[in-house]
């Protein structure tokens, strides 16, 4: 018999009891993230970390990175594609990994339901509230609040003769709920992995929770994804996951432009923007061609950019900037990008950007109603 010492972990802690393939799952979801989708390179990873941390050796029964590699297959988690010869992860665990992004981010947040989307306007709707108000004439009066009403009528009645007047009517305020169409904005451009800090992941992984949260608890909003470095080009919410960054510039242009498209053909009152990047405009198309620059800020592209903003706020579209990049130079940028289109800004960090996006979300509707 022997015993392995080692610092204390609580991870350790925090898995006794689980299963082993729960714990190899978690960081196998991790891990693919981070890889952009490569299964290969996910595996030798979870067993450089299995040799430094000996993983399994705290597993009963010798379950090893083989059972687990085999218990991925019996559950439909990844498979072997022929035309490439690798193994692929499924549509299965695209859909486990925005689920966990989704967990991740809501473990962060205050405690509290999401509940619908309401806005400042009263009238019917579907929520009703505790407060009551006169009733307006072709209003719905399903929602008629009938002791006051009374109580109204009886003011100016007596016991020979009850009055009902049209001004006695009481009603209780309701909620309206509204829907919501609403781009995000991805930055691919190379500074998001520079200076050993990857932005890209987290920057994923609340890509992939928003998707979720709306495709479970909003199912009458609409979310696309568009990403953008030289250019921009929408991807579907499958592929969220397995985003990698290119040797790219930031062309801010083009991605509030594709977006701004997409909302076009939107019939929802509600429209918005979610942009996160963490670098400034250094590139734009013009005359078919490329024009870069990535050196401080150019006004050629910063005035092209900020014309954009304009244009999306007369068409009644707000954007929600969220920089993950601290520098002096851009925070002027943002106010005056902000300025332009009457929109918001948030200076996150990587730690709290799910509970900025996530917070904005839920709660603009009170905001964009117009």
């Amino acid at each position: 018999m022997h015993f392995i010492y080692s610092e204390w972990d609580d991870r350790f802690k925090k898995n006794q009891g689980r299963r082993p393939f729960d714990t190899l799952w978690d960081l196998f979801q991790e891990l693919l993230t981070i890889s952009g989708g490569d299964v290969s390179q996910t595996l030798r990873w979870m067993n450089q970390i299995d040799e430094q941390h000996n993983i399994t050796g705290q597993f009963e029964d010798g379950y090893g990175m083989g059972d687990f590699i085999e218990e991925m297959k019996e559950r439909g988690y990844i498979r072997y594609d022929d035309e490439q010869s690798v193994m692929i992860p499924t549509s299965k665990t695209d859909r486990s990994i925005r689920r966990k992004a989704l967990d991740e981010i809501f473990n962060q947040l205050h405690k509290g339901g999401t509940g619908e989307h309401k806005t400042v306007h009263t009238g019917k709707g579907l929520e009703r509230q505790p407060e009551t108000r006169q009733w307006k004439p072709g209003e719905d009066i399903t929602h008629i609040d009938s002791t006051g009403t009374i109580l109204n009528m009886l003011r100016h009645s007596n016991i020979e003769q009850f009055q009902l007047r049209e001004e006695d009517l009481n009603v209780y305020d309701t909620d309206h709920h509204t829907s919501a169409s609403t781009v995000l904005l991805i930055d691919l451009s190379h500074s998001m992995i520079l200076y050993g800090e990857d932005r890209i992941t987290p920057a994923k992984k609340v890509a992939m929770a928003l998707s979720e949260l709306i495709m479970n608890n909003y199912a009458n909003d609409s979310l696309d994804i568009v990403a953008f470095g030289n250019e921009a080009w929408q991807i579907e919410i499958k592929d969220l996951p397995y985003l990698k960054v290119g040797p790219y510039h930031t062309n801010t242009l083009h991605g509030l432009q594709v977006a701004r498209h997409i909302l076009q053909r939107k019939k929802f009152s509600n429209k918005q923007i979610f942009m996160i990047t963490d670098g400034k405009p250094s590139c734009m198309y013009e005359n078919g061609r490329l024009y870069k620059n990535s050196f401080g800020l150019d006004r050629k592209i910063v005035n092209k950019v900020l014309d954009e903003a304009v244009k999306c706020r007369r068409e009644q579209i707000d954007i929600t900037t969220f920089m993950i990049a601290r520098d002096p130079y851009l925070q002027n940028f943002v106010r005056e990008f902000t300025g332009a289109n009457q929109g918001r800004a948030y200076f996150a960090s990587l730690n709290n950007l799910g509970g900025y996006i996530f917070h904005d979300y839920i709660k603009n509707r009170i905001r964009n109603v117009r």
